[in-house]
């Protein structure tokens, strides 16, 4: 007979307990030039949690990157889900009909 396994499911996932602390998605267009083309870039993206508008998670990541990689940085463009948002809609009193 098959053993099986037991699924907890009353604890929390690691990013919602993120999300509850502060933290939102960040997203990172890097670009870099490439180590044996120095004149050629390339694209990376990277997305993790992380707290606008200091992005400690990211600036590791880049930190990480110069002391490690080949390939030095050109430019980071970051996205973050407290920087761009969808509009909110409060309803006041009345009713509003569209066509």
């Amino acid at each position: 007979m098959a053993a099986t396994k037991r699924i907890e499911t009353n604890k929390a996932s690691p990013d919602f307990i993120k999300q509850l602390a502060g933290y939102g998605l960040a997203t990172a267009r890097i670009l870099y030039h490439l180590p044996d083309y120095p004149r050629l870039l390339q694209t990376y993206i990277w997305q993790d949690y992380d707290l606008a508008p200091e992005f400690p998670v990211l600036i590791k990541f880049l930190g990480f990157w110069r002391q490690r990689l080949d390939g030095p940085l050109h430019s980071v463009v970051v996205g973050h889900s407290k920087l761009i948002k969808p509009a909110e809609i409060k309803t006041l009193d009345g009713e509003f009909w569209l066509h």
